[in-house]
Formats: structure tokens, sequence, C-alpha cells
């Protein structure tokens, strides 16, 4: 692939002339914008086995967390809290230009491996983003400001958005869904094997429920999904249609050893939040 290809994606659209004061010094990243535009990586490495990130607890970032800040003339909030937010959009992602330079909460940004910028949610979050196009699905760790030239919704690094397969097209359609690190962290400490034996006998609970995985607004995707988890489960996944919101829910699961099997197979397929409904 030629150096010289410019991405179709947010960072290869050329920023306009912006003053000195137009971006936060933790937006700047110093001296990312010294090349005029972004472009495809030369002789990139192999990413497609590069892991996903990892959720894990951590503070807030001390950069890149103020309530309000400005970018070009346009003013943007930041969330107080990443919990529950979940949304669909375009997404496009970013390389050489930003590639070895500061992201907006002061770490030096790898476009090899699994990050994203977004304009709203707290740094760090950590989202799982999924192709609407493919059904393919990675978890970043958000660590970065942006995307600003449009209504994208994420910008993605090179590594992510080659494992969604749109690096050459430069965008595409995806769900975010912010992960939770302490759910995520509780349930991949679940060791079915070591539960007393009293938690691990195949007694009922007062009645059946399912794992609900995620709650959609559009149809198509909630069966996308539907069709993803499917093929990753024995158990049977419905759409649950609630007044136009479309719950992705798995079971009916009726004890506890088969709850918390089946919770650990959505956890390492990327679901740790998954929660029970009757």
């Amino acid at each position: 692939m030629a150096f010289a290809l410019l991405l179709t994606g947010c960072a290869s659209k050329v920023p306009p002339p912006a003053p000195a004061t137009a971006e936060p010094p933790e937006l700047t990243g110093g001296g990312r914008y010294a090349i005029s535009a972004d472009a495809y990586p030369l002789d990139p490495p192999d990413v497609s086995q590069v892991p996903n990130a990892e959720p894990r607890v951590e503070p807030l970032s001390r950069a890149g967390n103020r309530p309000t800040y400005e970018v070009w003339g346009e003013t943007y909030r930041v969330l107080p809290d990443a919990r529950g937010y979940v949304k669909e959009g375009m997404a496009s992602w970013y390389g050489e230009k930003f590639h070895g330079y500061a992201t907006s909460n002061g770490e030096i940004y790898d476009m090899y491996k699994m990050s994203a910028a977004h304009r709203s949610l707290p740094l760090p979050t950590f989202a799982r983003v999924t192709s609407l196009e493919n059904g393919s699905s990675v978890i970043v760790r958000i660590n970065d400001r942006g995307p600003f030239h449009s209504e994208r919704e994420i910008d993605l690094s090179y590594a992510a958005a080659y494992q969604l397969g749109f690096t050459e097209a430069g965008t595409g359609r995806v769900r975010v869904e912010a992960i939770d690190p302490q759910g995520w962290a509780g349930h991949s400490s679940i060791n079915t094997a070591q539960l007393p034996a009293s938690d691990t006998t195949d007694r009922r609970t007062n009645s059946s429920g399912y794992l609900q995985v995620a709650a959609l607004s559009d149809r198509g995707s909630a069966t996308q999904l539907k069709r993803q988890l499917q093929s990753r489960l024995d158990q049977n996944v419905r759409i649950a249609d609630d007044g136009g919101v479309y719950r992705v829910q798995v079971g009916p699961v009726g004890h506890q050893r088969e709850e918390l099997a089946l919770r650990e197979t959505l956890r390492q397929a990327g679901y740790p939040q998954a929660f029970i409904v009757k």
C-alpha cells in the first residue's frame, strides 16, 4: 500500500487553520499537526492478532476530562460516567499523523494497539466496538478526544479498524458499548470448579430467566447481534420487542451453575455486563 494513499476517514481530512488557542493543550498532542494530512502507514506490521484491550478499573486521567472543552469553535461536554453508554454511528481511524504523539490524556498514541478517540466519554473508558456491516467486534481503551471534523461516533486506532475490516474504506458503521470494568473483573474471577458443592448443584431457582446482553433501538442491529451470539452459544438467543427497544437475551437459564457458566461464556465473548431478566 503506497504511503501517499490518504485515508477517507476522519483523520484523513486536512484540519482547517486554527488559532493557537483553538484547542486545549491536552488536545493538541504537541506537533501532531506537523503533517498536513493523515496517511496510511508504510509497511505496517501484521495487526490481525493484536489482543483486545483488557478492561480494568482505572482512575480518570488528570488530563482530558474537563466537564467542557472547545475545539475549532465548538463546545463539547464530557460525560461524568460511561456506564450504560450504547450508541451506533460511523467510525473512522487515524494513523501516521498522530502516531507517536501525545493523546488527550497525556499518553502516547500507538496506532498498532487497541485504542480509540471519543468526544464525550471519560478518559479512559473501555468499550466494545462492533461492526454493523460484518459483525466483527473489538474491545478498545479510549484515551483520546475526537473525531472533530464530522458527526462520526468514534475514531479507532489502525489495529482496531483493521480487525473490524474497514481500513481500506476508511469508515464503517459500528455500535459502541461502554464496558463497566468492575463488572468485567467480577465475572472474570468466576471459576465454577472452585465453588462450594452447594453452589454447583443443578438446583432450580424460583423461576427461569434470561441473560440480557443488549437493548438496541435498531431491529437490524439486534438481529445481527443475535446471529453473532447464536453462532457461539449452545443456548437459545431471542429478541424481545419492548415498544421499539429490541432486547437481545440468552436463555432461559434455570439454575445457578448454568447461569454462571453462561455469564463466563458471554464475558469471554466481550459481554460481561449481561444481567438476569424474568
